[in-house]
């Protein structure tokens, strides 16, 4: 009981230290859209608590032992890093994390933490993130890890050189302050619960409450049937006009204990999607996914570091789960996001009947450069373009949530307007989205605006699901790809795919529009006057409810029941195993030509080269292959012989071992 006590006091402090900064930032995308994240952490640095409802919950297990080792601390220190590449807390250059030691009665207690991601902070583009960057050089200001605060007195060479950086620097010294308050709050809050417990009690709860998640992680992994699991998963492309990416994991479960083994992902890029997990076996980003899975499996558990002691990650170094420095990794989130859809994807191979399908992903977080009409320039974020999350065994997929980004709250419009000279045109639900099914899929949200100053600019970090779209389960349909386009419904409309920055001219439109995510179920066992309601309510056409459930509605949109069931009966399917995937038209004709023995293939062949040829040899032996199936036997010989015929073009290249079943091919 006391235990419990103790851990909604330290979630208390977690949200307070939340309020604080959110209340007090600068930056839209702080105070509006969420993205930051506070901690309460273990003298060795394990997150203990975080705010459960609010902020960005991937930080669940957020590790900061990597950096806090390296100072000594006095009352009054304040500590900071921004480099993805120093101790692995920091992610990518924008986002600054802040740590500050919390002392009673002279004796190191605990430390608190918190995180923001700011909008700017200098490089090559405007809001610093594009994914057309090759290096971690261009993508903005990285700090490593210093002290910010020494006895409470602000280090204003540090500040002088962050403000010198940045292109508006009084944004990044308002969320800089917010932290600060932050910090300072949750050192207040964290003496006051020492006070009420004393410091033995305390210190022994911080360890208990570990524990306790710890044993609770391995209560619902008991629960499932050891094996190996295997899914994999795409982005649209490794640069513009590139290329697919996949992730893949390998779900192994064994007793109370599980691995994610992301052996077989592609090499890292030459593009900033790729992920600084520095190959720590229980990273942050690299758990996501699995504190998702248990945590939808048990609601009940609690949400600290010690969840994933029974759990690692299998992360090969060069690949787009591991880069290696300089690699650019502004665009990590993208690849996270896809991570979380592997494992989510592994998870229904074991569970098919307690998981959902396929959320949207593929969130564009939306920032505009532009200036007013005397010509002041602006630059902000206008919040995210979301998809929605995936049908599940129960209910339909919530709508326009963003799903397992769904921290990320929308900016209302009055806001966006008020920020940035723009016009918001349209803000809504894509209609017909969501996946069929019998839990329909969530629909995708939508976005149109317009511009008026010249050379304005608008960047759409992490633009996906272009392509490759939210895959249905048990019988469940895909749902609906994303869509981005300049000047939509005119003759000079352009179509923009996946390229995340876009140049604007005054009186430009721009039209975004999120995933659907995937249906679960057949979607022609919905029950009809569910479908007659999603019609009413715009979630889905006339034509969707005819063609994809089988529903006939009269004029005033009245269910004919007999007509309908004539048209159902002419359709009935046989039933399908839960753990049946719907893959998008586009995923099936895509794996007709890379297979998985073809993906084998080549990622083993990868694996045997230099970092710094891998993703140049991906690109050539793609290009070898082009878009044609395996001829004979599919056991990914065809792949070695593209490299063989590579190789002798490229002397410089080493030679590579093929599997001793091809050794004789």
């Amino acid at each position: 009981m006391t235990l419990q006590v103790l851990a909604n006091y330290c979630a208390a402090v977690a949200e307070s230290m939340g309020w604080t900064l959110m209340r007090t930032a600068y930056s839209t995308f702080v105070k509006e859209t969420e993205d930051f994240s506070c901690q309460v952490m273990t003298a060795q640095g394990l997150t203990v608590a975080s705010p459960k409802t609010f902020g960005a919950t991937w930080y669940t297990g957020l590790d900061y032992s990597g950096v806090i080792d390296r100072f000594d601390y006095r009352e009054g220190d304040i500590c900071v890093v921004s480099d993805p590449y120093s101790g692995f807390v920091a992610t990518h250059a924008p986002d600054l994390h802040m740590w500050k030691p919390v002392f009673w009665e002279g004796e190191l207690m605990c430390f608190v933490g918190n995180h923001v991601h700011n909008t700017d902070v200098g490089g090559a583009v405007p809001a610093s993130l594009s994914r057309s960057l090759t290096e971690c050089y261009q993508e903005g200001l990285r700090i490593p890890p210093m002290r910010l605060m020494r006895d409470g007195k602000l280090n204003e060479d540090l500040l002088q050189i962050i403000n010198t950086n940045v292109r508006l620097p009084e944004q990044n010294w308002g969320d800089l302050n917010a932290q600060i308050a932050c910090a300072n709050v949750g050192e207040r809050k964290i003496h006051e619960v020492i006070g009420r417990f004393g410091k033995e009690a305390f210190r022994a709860g911080m360890s208990q409450l570990l524990d306790y998640a710890d044993a609770q992680a391995r209560s619902v992994i008991r629960g499932l049937p050891d094996g190996e699991y295997f899914f994999a998963d795409y982005a649209d492309e490794d640069q513009a006009n590139g290329y697919p990416v996949r992730v893949c994991v390998t779900l192994k479960i064994h007793g109370d204990t599980m691995t994610l083994d992301y052996t077989g992902s592609d090499p890292q890029l030459v593009s900033s999607m790729n992920v600084p997990t520095g190959g720590n076996e229980r990273h942050s980003l690299a758990m996501v996914g699995a504190v998702y899975a248990l945590y939808c499996l048990d609601p009940t558990i609690t949400l600290n570091a010690g969840l994933m002691r029974p759990v690692r990650a299998v992360l090969p170094e060069g690949t787009v789960m591991n880069a290696v420095k300089p690699a650019a990794v502004g665009m990590r989130s993208l690849m996270c996001n896809l991570s979380q859809v592997a494992t989510i994807g592994a998870f229904c191979r074991v569970v098919p009947d307690r998981m959902p399908a396929s959320p949207g992903s593929g969130m564009s977080i939306m920032n505009v450069k532009t200036s007013t009409r005397d010509g002041r320039p602006v630059m902000a974020s206008i919040g995210p373009v979301a998809g929605g999350a995936g049908g599940g065994p129960l209910r339909d997929g919530a709508e326009g949530c963003g799903a397992n980004m769904s921290y990320l709250k929308n900016t209302p419009v009055e806001i966006n307007e008020a920020e940035v000279p723009i016009r918001i045109r349209r803000y809504g639900l894509v209609q017909d989205s969501g996946g069929p099914g019998r839990y329909r899929g969530g629909s995708g949200l939508e976005m149109e605006f317009q511009l008026f100053a010249p050379q304005s600019m608008v960047t759409a970090r992490n633009r996906d699901r272009s392509r490759f779209a939210a895959w249905g389960l048990a019988g469940g349909k895909a749902g609906k790809p994303s869509r981005f386009a300049r000047n939509p419904d005119t003759p000079q409309c352009v179509e923009l795919g996946s390229i995340d920055i876009v140049n604007c001219d005054p009186g430009d439109v721009i039209l975004i529009q999120g995933p659907g995510a995937g249906g679960y179920g057949d979607p022609l066992l919905r029950p009809a006057d569910l479908v007659r309601q999603d019609v009413a309510r715009g979630f889905i056409s006339r034509t969707s409810a005819r063609e994809d459930y089988g529903v006939v509605l009269g004029p005033d949109l009245a269910v004919d029941h007999a007509a309908t069931e004539t048209l159902r009966a002419s359709r009935i399917r046989e039933p399908v195993p839960a753990a049946t995937f719907g893959h998008s038209a586009s995923r099936v004709e895509y794996e007709k030509v890379w297979t998985h023995a073809r993906y084998a293939a080549l990622t083993a062949l990868l694996a045997q080269l230099p970092v710094s040829w891998r993703y140049f040899i991906k690109h050539q032996i793609f290009r070898a292959v082009g878009n044609a199936p395996p001829a004979g036997e599919d056991d990914g010989s065809d792949i070695y012989e593209c490299f063989d015929e590579i190789a002798r073009r490229f002397t410089e290249l080493p030679a590579v071992a093929r599997p001793r079943e091809l050794a004789s091919a």
